[in-house]
Protein backbone atom coordinates (compact mmCIF):
# COMPACT_ATOMS: atom_id res chain seq x y z
CA UNK A 1 0.00 0.00 0.00
CA UNK A 2 1.35 3.42 -0.95
CA UNK A 3 2.07 6.00 1.76
CA UNK A 4 -0.71 8.37 0.67
CA UNK A 5 -3.27 5.55 0.92
CA UNK A 6 -1.98 4.73 4.41
CA UNK A 7 -2.34 8.38 5.41
CA UNK A 8 -5.93 8.42 4.15
CA UNK A 9 -6.65 5.28 6.20
CA UNK A 10 -5.24 7.07 9.27
CA UNK A 11 -7.33 10.19 8.55
CA UNK A 12 -10.41 7.97 8.56
CA UNK A 13 -9.50 7.24 12.21
CA UNK A 14 -9.37 10.95 13.16
CA UNK A 15 -12.67 12.42 14.28
CA UNK A 16 -14.16 15.81 14.92
CA UNK A 17 -15.05 15.30 18.60
CA UNK A 18 -18.28 17.24 18.13
CA UNK A 19 -19.45 15.25 15.08
CA UNK A 20 -19.42 11.42 14.98
CA UNK A 21 -17.81 11.30 11.52
CA UNK A 22 -14.15 11.05 10.56
CA UNK A 23 -12.32 14.05 9.09
CA UNK A 24 -11.82 12.41 5.70
CA UNK A 25 -15.52 11.66 5.13
CA UNK A 26 -16.53 15.06 6.50
CA UNK A 27 -14.57 16.54 3.62
CA UNK A 28 -12.31 18.54 5.92
CA UNK A 29 -9.08 17.26 4.35
CA UNK A 30 -8.26 19.43 1.33
CA UNK A 31 -4.78 18.17 0.42
CA UNK A 32 -2.04 15.72 1.38
CA UNK A 33 1.40 16.76 0.17
CA UNK A 34 4.31 14.33 0.37
CA UNK A 35 7.85 15.71 0.29
CA UNK A 36 10.80 13.33 0.12
CA UNK A 37 13.63 14.00 2.54
CA UNK A 38 17.17 12.69 2.69
CA UNK A 39 17.06 8.94 2.98
CA UNK A 40 13.82 7.02 2.74
CA UNK A 41 11.71 9.30 4.93
CA UNK A 42 8.90 11.61 3.84
CA UNK A 43 7.57 14.87 5.25
CA UNK A 44 3.80 15.13 5.15
CA UNK A 45 1.79 18.35 4.92
CA UNK A 46 -1.95 17.99 5.47
CA UNK A 47 -4.14 20.94 4.54
CA UNK A 48 -7.51 20.87 6.20
CA UNK A 49 -10.42 23.06 7.15
CA UNK A 50 -12.89 23.18 10.00
CA UNK A 51 -16.66 23.11 9.79
CA UNK A 52 -16.74 26.68 11.13
CA UNK A 53 -13.99 29.28 11.67
CA UNK A 54 -14.92 29.47 15.37
CA UNK A 55 -14.51 25.72 15.96
CA UNK A 56 -12.66 25.33 19.24
CA UNK A 57 -11.48 21.79 18.42
CA UNK A 58 -9.17 22.71 15.53
CA UNK A 59 -5.94 22.30 17.49
CA UNK A 60 -7.16 19.01 18.96
CA UNK A 61 -7.86 17.64 15.47
CA UNK A 62 -4.52 18.90 14.08
CA UNK A 63 -2.65 17.29 16.99
CA UNK A 64 -4.55 14.02 16.49
CA UNK A 65 -3.57 13.99 12.80
CA UNK A 66 0.08 14.73 13.63
CA UNK A 67 0.26 11.98 16.24
CA UNK A 68 -1.36 9.29 14.14
CA UNK A 69 0.32 10.09 10.80
CA UNK A 70 3.74 10.43 12.51
CA UNK A 71 3.41 6.84 13.72
CA UNK A 72 3.48 5.53 10.13
CA UNK A 73 6.66 3.97 8.82
CA UNK A 74 8.72 6.21 6.53
CA UNK A 75 7.14 9.43 7.84
CA UNK A 76 9.69 11.97 9.08
CA UNK A 77 7.66 15.08 9.95
CA UNK A 78 3.98 16.02 9.81
CA UNK A 79 2.62 19.54 9.47
CA UNK A 80 -1.08 20.34 9.53
CA UNK A 81 -2.24 23.60 7.98
CA UNK A 82 -5.76 24.91 8.57
CA UNK A 83 -7.36 27.00 5.84
CA UNK A 84 -10.77 28.46 5.19
CA UNK A 85 -10.20 28.95 1.48
CA UNK A 86 -12.49 27.58 0.30
CA UNK A 87 -14.84 27.57 3.25
CA UNK A 88 -16.13 24.12 4.14
CA UNK A 89 -19.67 23.35 2.98
CA UNK A 90 -21.88 20.36 3.88
CA UNK A 91 -21.79 19.36 0.19
CA UNK A 92 -18.12 18.42 0.72
CA UNK A 93 -19.09 15.42 2.85
CA UNK A 94 -19.03 11.93 1.42
CA UNK A 95 -22.34 10.13 1.01
CA UNK A 96 -21.30 7.93 3.96
CA UNK A 97 -21.02 11.00 6.21
CA UNK A 98 -24.17 12.56 4.79
CA UNK A 99 -26.12 9.39 5.56
CA UNK A 100 -24.76 9.15 9.10
CA UNK A 101 -25.73 12.77 9.81
CA UNK A 102 -29.18 12.47 8.23
CA UNK A 103 -28.50 14.41 5.00
CA UNK A 104 -29.74 13.28 1.62
CA UNK A 105 -27.06 11.74 -0.64
CA UNK A 106 -25.58 14.08 -3.22
CA UNK A 107 -27.11 13.86 -6.62
CA UNK A 108 -24.84 13.50 -9.62
CA UNK A 109 -25.67 16.45 -11.89
CA UNK A 110 -27.13 15.52 -15.22
CA UNK A 111 -26.19 17.30 -18.42
CA UNK A 112 -29.70 18.52 -19.04
CA UNK A 113 -30.50 22.00 -20.28
CA UNK A 114 -31.73 24.35 -17.60
CA UNK A 115 -35.32 25.42 -17.77
CA UNK A 116 -35.78 29.17 -17.82
CA UNK A 117 -38.37 29.96 -15.18
CA UNK A 118 -39.77 33.45 -14.75
CA UNK A 119 -41.79 34.38 -11.70
CA UNK A 120 -44.73 36.70 -12.06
Amino acid sequence: MRLKEKIIDVLKQCYDPEIPVDLWNLGLIYNIDLQDTAGELTDVVVTMSLTTPGCGMGQYMADDIKTKVSALDKVHDVDVTVTFDPAWQPEMMSDKARSKLGFEPTMVPKNEPKTDVKWE
